[in-house]
């Protein structure tokens, strides 16, 4: 088995361009904080099919980056949020799988295998204390039906996948990260910890597990909650994760995975303190930010550049049903609050760029803005050669946002402090 370091990031790159930017931000963490990260270059199928792209693009990019960065530690490519719909592409070119059977939660098994489950794990029943929580968790055997209720055909499902993947990649050859994180409700401590409990009887080797959290995580822009709600709920499930790697034989290196992590400003500090207090390691999965610091890079440069990112605005808000649909369970987008086409056409390069960027101290930030434009990438992939081509011209531009986003707004303020002992 492929084995994860403690701290990872997953990054994506929508049009495969920032690779080499983005390996900057993690050398430079690694040079002046002495904390090495791991990345994760991740895409899923949904933006491969609205793109046109492979998986095998992603692993070139990420092949590519680190040949010319010289990168040493270790680095993956991740099938994103695949299913047993859709993995087979991924396989090949794939290192890191993200299991998603958050559709699965709450399909229910029949109680008899519900009950032949307790019958196999009655130590599950009672008392369970946890090192680093000051209350124990408690499992009665009426609670354990019931969150196995919701979540056992979900880990089945996970486990299937799995064994797919092992028996045509070879188990040794991956990473495995099973994903919860877009199921309807939270999932409690006593509720991941069955979970967890149920990966290990299914065999699955997971890695990191990605729980649905308290509030909104929305695409591209800060947690939508509260902050000390999700600060206990993740320092909770740092000790829960701990304990059932233990308790049920799970790998060393399982950690809590936090999805649509990008941008979550308010909930780094918490983040970064619960990790140096347990000694825990973290994966971070981002994707869009790239992407929008590419058309903040692109406004920015003026000229063609900032006419391509005027006229992705001209092109999707006529669309804007259409193009906020498949996330809209991850964004809050009112039409109203969006400014007017003929407003943006007179904009210039900097104010372009000051709507569009997360600075919510800016009076000139439009949330809205920022998350509309994060789902128009489909539009910058009609565009073909055109937004690639101003890419390129603009690349010195738009490598530096790239770079400084990810060095100074995520990895610095999460693992900055977390030197080695």
């Amino acid at each position: 088995m492929k084995q994860l370091a403690p701290y990872s990031m997953g990054i994506g790159d929508r049009f495969g361009q920032q690779g080499t930017a983005q390996l900057e931000a993690f050398r430079l963490l690694a040079e002046h904080e002495g904390v090495t990260v791991v990345p994760v270059w991740n895409k899923s199928n949904r933006e491969h099919t609205l793109i046109g792209t492979k998986p095998q693009d992603v692993r070139d990019e990420a092949d590519a980056a680190v040949r010319e960065a010289a990168w040493k530690a270790p680095y993956f490519v991740d099938a994103d949020h695949i299913t047993l719909k859709n993995v087979d592409p991924f396989i090949e070119a794939s290192d890191f799988f993200t299991l998603d059977v958050a559709d699965y939660i709450g399909e229910t098994l029949g109680e008899s295998e519900i009950y032949a489950f307790i019958g196999r794990h009655e130590t599950l029943v009672g008392t369970h204390a946890i090192e680093g929580l000051e209350e124990p968790l408690t499992l009665t055997r009426h609670h354990l039906a019931e969150c196995l209720r919701s979540t056992l055909f979900a880990v089945r499902q996970a486990g299937r996948l799995y064994r797919h993947i092992a028996e045509i990649k070879g188990a040794d050859n991956f990473v495995t990260e099973i994903s919860m994180d877009e199921a309807e409700l939270p999932q409690t401590p006593e509720m991941l910890f069955v979970i967890l409990a149920a990966v290990a009887a299914e065999g699955i080797p997971a890695q990191t597990i990605a729980p649905k959290f308290s509030g909104r995580f929305n695409k591209g822009v800060d947690y939508v909650g509260d902050p000390q709600e999700f600060a206990a709920e993740f320092d909770a499930n740092v000790c829960v994760v701990r304990e059932a790697a233990r308790r049920f034989g799970l790998p060393a290196s399982l950690k809590l995975s936090v999805h649509s992590g990008s941008d979550k400003f308010s909930l780094y500090p918490a983040i970064a303190e619960s990790l140096a207090r347990h000694r825990a390691g973290v994966h971070i999965k981002t994707a869009g930010t790239t992407w929008l610091e590419e058309l903040t890079g692109l406004a920015k440069s003026g000229g063609e550049g900032l006419a391509i990112a005027k006229e992705i605005y001209r092109l999707a808000l006529p669309r804007f049903d259409e193009l906020c649909a498949p996330y809209a369970a991850v964004i809050d987008v009112q039409r109203s609050r969006l400014p007017r086409l003929d407003e943006v056409e007179g904009w210039n390069a900097g104010r372009f760029a000051a709507t569009l960027k997360h600075a919510p101290a800016d009076t000139q930030f439009n949330s809205d803005f920022r998350q509309f434009m994060h789902v128009s990438f489909k539009i910058a992939a009609e565009l073909g050669p055109r937004y690639l081509d101003a890419l390129r011209a603009c690349q010195p531009v738009v490598a530096k946002h790239v770079t400084e986003n990810l060095y100074v707004r995520h990895l610095q303020p999460i693992f900055g402090a977390l030197r080695p002992s």
